[in-house]
């Protein structure tokens, strides 16, 4: 229960900076409830690595409603195609929704070692100041390779989905046997675009939930 309701207030806080576009009050609120900027970033990750998964998934969905529309039987030409263009407007969803997650990591990141490199200064102690920013830096170094391997499988969505859309569209006005014979050739490339693009979204998945890893040791 107090997972749920500690869950929900986490949802109205964000619903509320949202509104406020203020990320220090944002980050107050958080802070009252236990949860600093480095448990923000874990978190944001994971939901990233999360929309990958709903993404991956739908691409490969997307895939599969051509192929049927391709291999359909002329009867069920207008089911099949009524099925690619849902399935292709879901992909869209996934992959807005996996970029507006990036976009959230990299804010928190931003100011957490902002924040972080900052706080190097109040440290009297100059061996634990060295530590600290070795951790810093070892932290920075892993991010930025994380979210490189994010920003790579967020480009990759794009001329996958551009291929969607052509095909899309020419079957919107081309609903026949013809269109779709001529259409058949194309499916190992796009079957190709849509597994290369799946292979990305995994590496980066891994390495998201490596980072966590490294964030959370012993968790």
């Amino acid at each position: 229960m107090k997972t749920i309701l500690r869950a929900g207030l986490i949802g109205a806080l964000l619903a509320t900076s949202t509104l406020a576009g203020c990320a220090s009050t944002y980050y107050g609120a958080m802070e009252k409830i236990g949860y600093e900027k480095r448990d923000l970033l874990v978190q944001r990750v994971s939901d990233t690595a999360r929309s990958q998964e709903a993404a991956k998934t739908e691409f490969a969905n997307a895939l599969e409603a051509f192929r049927a529309v391709v291999y359909v039987e002329p009867g069920a030409l207008e089911s099949s195609y009524d099925s690619l263009s849902k399935s292709y407007d879901r992909s869209v969803d996934k992959a807005e929704k996996v970029r507006s997650r990036i976009k959230d990591v990299k804010s928190v990141a931003r100011d957490l070692f902002k924040e972080w490199n900052g706080e190097l200064t109040e440290y009297s102690d100059p061996g634990l100041r060295q530590k600290a920013a070795e951790q810093l830096a070892e932290t920075e170094a892993r991010y930025d390779t994380l979210v490189a391997k994010m920003d790579a499988a967020a480009a990759s969505m794009d001329p996958v989905l551009v291929m969607f859309h052509d095909r899309v569209l020419y079957l919107k006005h081309n609903l026949n046997a013809r269109a779709i014979a001529a259409l058949e050739p194309e499916t190992a490339g796009l079957q190709s675009n849509v597994e290369s693009l799946i292979a990305d979204m995994e590496r980066s998945i891994a390495d998201a939930d490596a980072f966590i890893a490294e964030m959370r040791p012993g968790v």
